[in-house]
């Protein structure tokens, strides 16, 4: 069974992620957003084959490479909230007239930094960040993985797949954002993992991580907008004269709606029950 080589694919997304990090003294949203992917994809990679490394040093990388994800999560927040709202407020002026008053919609519409925190700390921050990502990528490099094994792998792949079988299954029947935002998390787990095994079936795998791509990024567009009507504070209240932010409420959860029904028939296609990932992957003679 031949498989991408892991090592590689690990040194080579934390060398990406420094390269991104030098372009500039305060990283801009971009940078920032392929950064904690980079992170996402790194950890991914790492838990799948942590079961078959025999040291102490796999569990000291994916904490570390946590750390940089989650430092560098509040930098970009702020600026999507911003971006989102904006485009909320383009398609639905008149709302946003009424609401010219609402200081919480005020301020997110009027931040205009891309990184909300003291150049200082995010300069200090990103010292540490280069000092984990260093240190991390040294451990790799003499980390011996040569007795990896894949048929093991596959097994964890198939783990994983089972992960977002019933977490799909979960906000089909009760679609809470909590649980639509865990589907996402797994989706994307699932999706990372695929790349090492794409020599196995590259037509195939290569369709359905676009698949899997586009569910992730509509359920991310989901979470963000549940994440604004958090930071408003909104709880509707009938005996409350709040018509017009009821109403870019409503035009909120539309647009959710929007974003879960392009998400619907691929992951039923994908996780309904009764399919395998064998017959996912397209594998015809393979036993998990």
């Amino acid at each position: 069974m031949k498989l991408r080589e892991i090592k590689p694919a690990l040194s080579g997304y934390i060398r990406e992620s420094q390269i991104l990090l030098k372009k500039s003294d305060i990283p801009d949203d971009n940078v920032v957003h392929d950064v904690r992917v980079l992170m996402k994809k790194s950890r991914t990679i790492l838990k799948l084959v942590a079961p078959q490394l025999d040291n102490g040093y796999t569990d000291r990388d994916i904490n570390a490479l946590r750390e940089v994800g989650r430092t560098m999560a509040s930098w970009r927040e702020k600026s999507v909230q911003r971006k989102t709202l904006k485009e909320f407020k383009k398609k639905y002026p008149e709302i946003f007239s009424r609401l010219s008053q609402n200081e919480q919609i005020r301020l997110l519409l009027e931040k205009k930094d891309n990184i909300s925190e003291d150049p200082a700390e995010i300069k200090s921050a990103i010292e540490k960040i280069e000092e984990l990502l260093t240190k991390t990528s040294f451990r790799i490099r003499f980390q011996s993985m040569k007795k990896v094994e894949p048929q093991i792998l596959l097994k964890e792949l198939d783990l994983s797949y089972s992960k977002v079988v019933n977490i799909y299954l979960e906000c089909r029947n009760k679609p809470k954002p909590k649980s639509l935002h865990e589907f996402r998390k797994k989706t994307k787990e699932f999706l990372f993992r695929l790349y090492i095994f794409k020599p196995l079936n590259p037509s195939v795998i290569k369709s359905l991580e676009k698949k899997l791509d586009i569910m992730g990024n509509n359920l991310g567009k989901y979470n963000d907008l549940t994440q604004i009507i958090k930071v408003l504070g909104y709880k509707f209240d009938p005996e409350s004269d709040k018509s017009a932010l009821d109403e870019l409420i409503i035009k909120i959860r539309d647009a959710q709606d929007g974003y879960l029904e392009k998400v619907w028939p691929s992951a039923y296609q994908i996780f309904c029950p009764g399919q395998n990932l064998v017959n996912v992957l397209g594998f015809k003679l393979l036993v998990i």
